[in-house]
């Protein structure tokens, strides 16, 4: 058995490189659906020598089947957002504890205690259904807080306006952390002049206006909020860990996650830094499920191992995925 709090307590590359191999060779021994994946690509850990040749299962297969390293009593699934009537992701999560720590650890990382911010959550698309992975990290996080007025909001901009206003006033840090279309909708009501808050997007206009390039919306967002940069969370329903932003696009990763880029012509190429891919992720807290994923989005990696995402892949489906039919 591998030691779930090694994850966390990883320090530098050369540990990383270690745990990945120990990690995937015990979710090729006990991941079925991965080993069959693996089986296929002739992939076997005797083979693997370094994490590049690690094979990423296509995150569709989080859709299709039920993606688990353990035995353990599932305590909860995750869900991803779809339209009316499409499959959605499910995430089954063994253990709650490792993504309590994964979150919290992870935004220690960047921005110390999430117990010292007040923690806003505009998160209404989220808030409106079930199995949220992010509603369940932001929950913990404004429970953490020391802050009684950490809370969601919904529709009740002038309320969550008011608090703003308040909370500046009293030079309190502040987080907000919103949904893009909603952040939107705030900032066309009222304008802000903020000094003491995070402005944190998590992506996405869920249907509900037009989406924009990365650059148009923190344009709007930073003139609405009268701040110098928009912060960004990376995260996924098939992850247990994020990656941060607190500027001009460019993520980072914590010390158990780590971003390559494959050849989106040959997925099971990858890419040296500054080429432009397919983003595969390597999330070390995803040990109970899959730590490799195949990703939909387009990305770059750069020399000092920060990321960009720069949109999605156009066809519906990773080449690659038609590999294994279960």
């Amino acid at each position: 058995m591998i030691d779930t709090n090694s994850i966390f307590n990883i320090n530098n590359q050369t540990e990383f490189e270690d745990l990945t191999l120990k990690i995937f060779k015990f979710q090729f021994e006990n991941n079925r659906i991965y080993r069959s994946f693996c089986d296929l690509l002739y992939k076997h850990p005797s083979d693997i020598k370094d994490i590049k040749d690690i094979p990423f299962l296509p995150i569709q297969f989080f859709k299709s089947h039920n993606i688990l390293s353990s035995k353990d009593v599932i305590k909860a699934t995750f869900s991803s957002s779809g339209t009316t009537g499409s499959i959605t992701s499910k995430h089954h999560v063994t253990d709650l504890d490792i993504y309590t720590q994964s979150f919290t650890k992870g935004f220690q990382q960047f921005y110390r205690n999430i117990e010292d911010y007040v923690v806003l959550a505009l998160l209404p698309s989220y808030l409106e259904r079930k199995g949220s992975s992010l509603i369940y990290m932001v929950d913990a996080m404004i429970k953490q807080s020391k802050y009684a007025e950490s809370g969601f909001y919904l529709n009740n901009y002038s309320e969550l306006k008011d608090t703003l206003v308040t909370l500046e006033s009293q030079g309190k840090k502040i987080l907000l952390i919103g949904v893009s279309f909603a952040l939107l909708d705030l900032v066309e009501t009222y304008q802000f002049n903020l000094n003491n808050t995070i402005i944190m997007e998590t992506g996405g206009m869920k249907g509900r206006r037009k989406e924009l390039i990365r650059e148009d919306l923190h344009a709007k967002l930073k003139i609405g909020f009268g701040v110098n940069s928009i912060h960004s969370e990376y995260g996924m329903t098939e992850l247990l860990s994020q990656g941060y932003s607190k500027g001009q696009g460019i993520f980072h990763s914590p010390n158990w996650m780590r971003i390559l880029t494959r050849d989106t012509e040959d997925p099971l190429s990858i890419y040296a830094s500054g080429k432009t891919g397919g983003i595969n992720i390597i999330d070390l807290a995803n040990i109970n499920s899959c730590s490799f994923i195949a990703t939909q989005d387009l990305g770059r990696v750069n020399d000092d191992g920060t990321f960009e995402v720069i949109g999605r892949f156009d066809n519906s489906d990773i080449r690659g995925c038609n590999l294994m039919v279960l």
